[in-house]
């Protein structure tokens, strides 16, 4: 049998176990389980009097109604919190850790609830439940945990590794994962960072199958869990992402060894192994609750600012319709979340037909690679100046936002014509929605080379978040008041 079969076979017996799956569903059930105990008893021993009373004489809705809800505003709090994420799941204090961040926010805010609606009722609930619920929470994880560790002993319920390194640091990362069955990890494949690969070579009974530039696809070919890179002199930062993205569609996960720790960027949670901390680095997500908030707060800033600039809107309106030829505004088709192509619009700053005469310009281009900027463009009006000086060109593009083309903060909107060029790393753009804002603003504006631009965006596309976001809106307010970098 080739070493790439014998791959294959010990991979498909992994994954017919599905330790995994019956795992996460062992823990819904558990903690479905603690969590209706905690209610139920709280229930009895707060509200069972008033069982067939409503909450409120305006609020018809039974008290076993609400207990209902409190229990199922739980289960959705474990579940938003990625309680139950295999990164997490039988190792390390995180699991713990997030079981008690859902428990404790949720309650928190109930008990904040409970006061503003001036239900003192509440409170007695609120002490039973929470920590008879917190409890049978982290009892259910720990029997759970000490089944995961039996199954672990008799070298079942593992994950399968291909190995990224020199080969000592191969062999290294082999003798702690293969020979420590309790780990949860098993060393499939070996993907050398330099030198050759020499036929049927292995490392401890492990095969060799390729080098470092091929490891995405031997990972995808022997079907590994886990992609683990170890230091050398090849990894870089931009190794390292590259082959993150090259991973994320097949949703095998990307771990690196603790010498790797400065270049994981911040998307790194760390899994404890035996003797070898592994930091898993979490690919980018643009769905889930986190999310979910991302675009109710673009919805809402959106329609804050719409409100309270209203009168600037007008101004600036009559501004552009008083003192030149033209539409007041400029509609152009640019390019937002996964290539979809949308009108933006902008206050009009150029005089009509400015579009047409790129092509005249074209030697007096003072951007870069892709980007096109003149700084001083002909074509500009005099009120345009200034609404390009302040950026208030743009906030007709806050109705983008509201109709859900653009974010508040993001990358750059693209051109179709420059996204046409664009090369694999650059796409990774067109992840999230564009910003009315962004780092791309903050950073320098229209003095960025086009490099500097796509790597403040990829950037944010990997790392944003919705503190970064209200970070970024502060940071834009002083960068156009001050004016720097507009043209």
């Amino acid at each position: 049998m080739s070493p790439a079969a014998r791959v294959r076979a010990a991979r498909e017996a992994f994954a017919a176990q599905g330790w995994d799956v019956a795992y996460r569903r062992g823990l819904v059930v558990t903690d479905t389980a603690a969590v209706a105990v905690a209610v139920t008893v709280a229930y009895f021993l707060r509200w069972e009097p008033y069982a067939t009373e409503p909450v409120r004489s305006n609020l018809a809705v039974p008290y076993t109604v609400l207990s209902l809800l409190v229990g199922g505003a739980w289960l959705l709090s474990l579940a938003a919190t990625r309680t139950r994420d295999a990164r997490v799941m039988g190792s390390g204090p995180t699991e713990y850790h997030r079981v008690f961040d859902a428990t404790w926010r949720l309650f928190a805010l109930l008990a904040v609830l409970a006061f503003l609606l001036r239900f003192p009722e509440a409170r007695g609930y609120l002490a039973f439940a929470f920590p008879v619920g917190l409890a049978g929470l982290l009892v259910s994880r720990y029997t759970w945990r000490q089944w995961l560790h039996r199954e672990r002993g008799r070298g079942r319920a593992r994950s399968a590794v291909l190995a990224i390194g020199h080969r000592e640091q191969a062999e290294r990362l082999i003798r702690d994962l293969n020979d420590r069955q309790e780990s949860g990890y098993r060393v499939v494949g070996v993907c050398v960072s330099s030198g050759a690969v020499d036929a049927g070579e292995e490392i401890r009974g492990v095969p060799v199958l390729g080098e470092l530039r091929h490891a995405g696809d031997v990972a995808a070919r022997v079907g590994a869990d886990i992609v683990a890179v170890s230091g050398s002199d090849a990894i870089t930062a931009d190794v390292v992402r590259r082959l993150g993205w090259e991973l994320e569609p097949s949703g095998v996960d990307l771990m690196l060894t603790a010498e790797l720790a400065d270049v994981a960027g911040p998307r790194i949670t760390i899994t404890p192994a035996e003797s070898v901390a592994l930091l898993h680095v979490d690919a980018p997500r643009f769905t889930g609750p986190k999310f979910a908030v991302k675009t109710a707060t673009d919805w809402i800033g959106a329609a804050l600012l719409t409100f309270v600039l209203l009168p600037v809107l007008v101004g600036v309106a009559l501004a552009v319709r008083l003192t030149s030829r033209g539409p007041v505004l400029f509609r152009q088709e640019r390019v937002g979340r996964n290539g979809r192509v949308f009108p933006m619009y902008k206050f009009r700053s150029m005089r009509v037909g400015a579009d047409r005469e790129v092509d005249v310009l074209g030697e007096r281009n003072d951007g870069s690679g892709l980007l096109f900027k003149v700084r001083e463009d002909p074509r500009v009006t005099r009120v345009g100046r200034v609404l390009r000086r302040y950026s208030l060109d743009e906030l007709p593009q806050l109705f983008n936002v509201l109709r859900g083309h653009m974010s508040l903060v993001g990358p750059r909107p693209p051109l179709p014509s420059e996204v046409s060029r664009y090369e694999s790393n650059v796409r990774r753009r067109l992840l999230v929605k564009p910003g009315l804002t962004g780092l791309w603003q903050v950073g320098g504006r229209s003095d960025l080379s086009w490099d500097e631009s796509v790597r403040l965006d990829v950037y944010y596309v990997e790392n944003w978040t919705v503190f970064g976001d209200f970070l970024i809106l502060a940071r834009t307010a002083r960068a156009v008041v001050g004016g720097a970098g507009a043209y």
